[in-house]
């Protein structure tokens, strides 16, 4: 029970010190500016990750260590690293090369290392909570939106200490809100994601070899990509960049975002057909089947109850509805030992417990 806790504490102290480091840097006012200018992008990538776990929600506790985890532990400790990189880079080819040798080298290996630990962490530690791809995805996500934000707040705020908000002769802050925030906000996601779907296949595989390649894949995968957008951005110039822009990182995302939707409509096919078992097992009522087949008919469900009978109820029946999901993905995929057994039994507890909640709240409101 201490180590979410010891980890909350490692990322606030982490947190604290890239605070003073960046405000020692660039100033207090050009840090606010960055923050601000940085909630934007990440809010949008935030939302879309909620967006692909709607299914069967991982536990707010866990994306919010994932996000701190990549904004600080993971941002501190590529910062550590990339900068020996550097100084390897300047003795090893002379002044001024090293950011570069930092870049295209060091960079891609070390923060998609440190991104993807915490997706490795989950998958070692919480393996009931890591079910597939989409949980792969969301984890290694929450982790890289971390890891942008904040990087971007260092970037937008230098920008800002250079050359404010932009003129005719620099580009400033709105420059780089516009590449960065608006134009590739989902570059880290989409890198972090590689290593994500490696640690989803694995959760579904039952050899070793898969178990253990596929993660591996996923990782060299996000590494080439990385690598591949820095040197666009370092040494190719702007035809580079845009071409790898729009011919590979563009298209890439939308494949992406195609297999995730794939990934989306197989867990509803699984959901949907756990349903009648669960009923026959009466584990939940048979009227509740088509209430709980589509996410439609669950949002309806839920507001429904928010309404009635307040924001308490809505949460118990939210509870309730993931913790149909989590059963209906505990069976398809693996019930196999003691464990998973353990986890069934811990699953149809808080479903009755959240069920309760959610009549007594109900019969509550009906008489008041």
């Amino acid at each position: 029970m201490l180590l979410p806790v010891i980890g909350l504490i490692v990322a606030a102290l982490c947190g604290l010190f890239l605070f003073g480091l960046a405000t020692a840097r660039v100033g207090w006012l050009a840090v606010a500016i960055g923050v601000l200018a940085a909630l934007v992008p990440v809010g949008m990538v935030v939302a879309g990750f909620l967006w692909v776990d709607r299914w069967e929600p991982e536990p707010a506790k866990l994306l919010l260590l994932g996000f701190a985890w990549g904004a600080c532990i993971a941002t501190i400790v590529a910062l550590l690293i990339n900068s020996g990189a550097e100084a390897v880079g300047d003795l090893l080819l002379g002044g001024g090369r090293g950011s570069k040798f930092s870049a295209l080298l060091s960079a891609p290996l070390v923060e998609e290392a440190a991104k993807g630990a915490f997706v490795l962490l989950i998958f070692w530690r919480r393996r009931d909570e890591f079910d597939g791809v989409v949980d792969g995805v969301v984890y290694a996500g929450f982790a890289a939106a971390g890891f942008a934000f904040t990087e971007n707040i260092y970037y937008f705020g230098r920008a800002f200490a250079d050359y404010g908000f932009g003129n005719g002769a620099h580009s400033g802050v709105l420059a780089a809100f516009i590449l960065r925030g608006v134009l590739s906000p989902f570059t880290h996601p989409l890198f972090t994601v590689m290593t994500g779907i490696g640690f989803g296949v694995a959760a579904r595989a039952t050899q070793r070899w898969v178990r253990i390649c596929a993660p591996l894949a996923g990782y060299v995968v996000g590494v080439c990509l990385h690598a591949l957008w820095n040197s666009a951005a370092t040494l190719g110039g702007s035809n580079a960049f845009l071409t790898v822009y729009f011919l590979v990182m563009v298209p890439l995302f939308i494949g992406v975002v195609y297999v995730i939707v794939l990934q989306r409509r197989r867990e509803q096919k699984i959901v949907a057909a756990a349903l009648p078992r669960m009923a026959a097992a009466r584990w939940i009522s048979p009227s509740e089947i088509q209430l709980l087949a589509s996410l439609s008919g669950r949002r309806a469900w839920r507001r429904q109850a928010r309404r009635e009978s307040g924001r308490a109820a809505a949460r118990a029946v939210a509870q309730y509805q993931a913790s149909v999901s989590e059963l209906a993905f505990l069976r398809r995929t693996r019930l196999r030992t003691d464990d998973d057994r353990r986890r069934q039994d811990e699953l149809l507890h808080t479903l009755r417990v959240a069920r309760a909640d959610a009549v007594r709240l109900a019969n509550r409101g009906h008489t008041q």
